[in-house]
């Protein structure tokens, strides 16, 4: 039986990328392959997963996501005591994934009023929700402020006018709870004392590689105010008898594969002054190819931190917000092969899923490897084959360029490092219904998220 490896530097020879090793090394710790070969998923039989739950399926090693969840816990603990981990829950808002991420003790940020309703239903406590958002509406702020969440970040000067506003209505009797307070008892109420705290988010003017579509820390960003702009908010901010400032908030962007612009990212945050509270956002990449080097947990909150102890007070507590990081790599896609068609000197594995499932690589490009999940790997690498979905769009296409061992109609593909916005981006083009979403653990698997059916895309329609 062979076992992923412990991580290491990805190999980048074509021999080596045909090797079992590196190619189980794209998948969550702990994966395996069975006597037969096949893959197993948190200890669970590929063959036994699909016949269970069907295809198209979206897999998560529960053991993996925790063990990651630590890992960021443990790396700040260690370097800056006092400090917090909050996931960004944009990266898979899913009820089971915020109630497992609780139970590991994170925090949570949240980027509308659904996610929020998401996060309080999973039972995270509200003093460890942070709430971002460039347009955040009344209903979301409305909902954040009676829920009495932790930390409110600012994003532009009419966040400042809708909390100012919205702590000054009457507060809420018991009989007229808030969508967003409830099960939080008698946190439904906004009027009297309480001032809530808030952070500023500042533009550095940062623009990291990484694709356009999720660089946010550029003087052009549609996010957070550039350092001027923020000064004056602080200062306004200062002068509230409703909003507390604690801190200020710096976010520059995803899938960021080093850490020299997290560390100018702190010291543009720095040069604002001091404060109780830095959050430094998220934006670690996640390793998706052989070719990927993002670096470790512990290496990318070393940076954070050596920065952070330079320039900031000793004092303060430091955020992070890792989303895609946090849990990439404990997601694997599950798909069944319905043709396979060679044409054009290529070979086309058409799967039952696509970009109803995996928008990624229609966004923005993303690459994503893959390989038939009862033959991984392939003894001499297999055909080079682009896998691609069942929408009808050209771009639909899952990954390009892949090796594949005798890719047939009825055999399972395996596309791994889909923990993070496959959930969050998945959609209903063509009418296709959304995949399940599966916890797979010490051999046992469990539904969290059900497939959904034809009537569930009716449900809304009215007569």
């Amino acid at each position: 039986m062979a076992v992923r490896p412990p991580a290491a530097a990805p190999a980048t020879t074509a021999a080596a990328r045909r090797s079992p090793d590196a190619l189980l090394g794209l998948f969550p710790p702990g994966t395996s392959t069975a006597p037969d070969g096949a893959l197993r998923i948190g200890g669970c039989h590929v063959g036994e997963l699909a016949a269970r739950h069907g295809t198209p399926a979206l897999l998560v090693d529960e053991g993996a996501l925790r063990a990651r969840a630590r890992r960021y816990a443990d790396a700040l603990a260690v370097r800056r005591p006092g400090s917090t981990v909050a996931f960004a829950s944009k990266a898979f808002p899913c009820t089971a994934v915020y109630r497992l991420l609780a139970e590991e003790g994170l925090g949570v940020d949240v980027a509308s009023g659904g996610e929020l309703a998401l996060a309080l239903a999973a039972g995270t406590d509200p003093a460890r929700v942070i709430v971002h958002g460039n347009a955040k509406t009344d209903e979301f702020l409305r909902a954040a402020v009676e829920a009495r969440v932790g930390l409110v970040v600012i994003d532009n000067f009419d966040d400042i006018d809708r909390l100012e506003r919205l702590l000054a209505e009457p507060a809420q009797g018991p009989g007229s709870p808030s969508p967003g307070a409830a099960g939080q008892g008698g946190r439904g109420q906004t009027s009297g004392t309480y001032r809530q705290p808030v952070l500023v988010r500042v533009t550095p003017d940062i623009r990291p590689d990484t694709h356009a579509a999720v660089s946010t820390g550029q003087r052009d960003s549609k996010f957070g105010l550039l350092v001027p702009q923020a000064r004056d908010a602080i200062a306004r901010l200062r002068a509230s008898d409703r909003l507390r400032l604690d801190g200020l908030h710096v976010h520059i962007g995803s899938q960021i594969l080093d850490t020299e612009p997290f560390v100018r990212a702190v010291a543009a945050v720095a040069e604002l002054g001091t404060f109780p509270v830095y959050d430094l956002g998220g934006g670690l990449g996640a390793r998706y190819t052989y070719d990927d080097r993002p670096p470790s947990v512990e290496a990318y909150v070393d940076a954070l931190t050596a920065a952070a102890d330079t320039l900031l007070p000793a004092g303060a507590r430091i955020v992070i917000e890792p989303g895609r990081s946090l849990v990439a790599e404990a997601g694997v896609s599950l798909y069944r092969v319905v043709t396979v068609k060679r044409a054009h000197g290529e070979t086309f594995v058409a799967v039952d899923g696509g970009m109803g499932d995996n928008l990624e690589v229609s966004l923005y490009g993303q690459r994503f490897e893959a390989t038939v999940a009862t033959r991984p790997g392939g003894a001499a690498g297999g055909e080079r084959c682009r896998v691609v979905g069942r929408h009808c769009e050209s771009g639909d296409v899952l990954s390009a360029g892949v090796l594949l061992d005798d890719p047939r109609p009825g055999d399972l593909i395996a596309v791994p490092a889909t923990g993070a916005y496959t959930y969050s981006l998945a959609n209903n083009y063509n009418a296709a219904r959304r995949p399940p979403v599966v916890f797979c653990r010490d051999g046992r698997s469990r539904p969290v998220v059900r497939r959904e059916t034809y009537a569930d895309l009716m449900r809304r329609d009215l007569p």
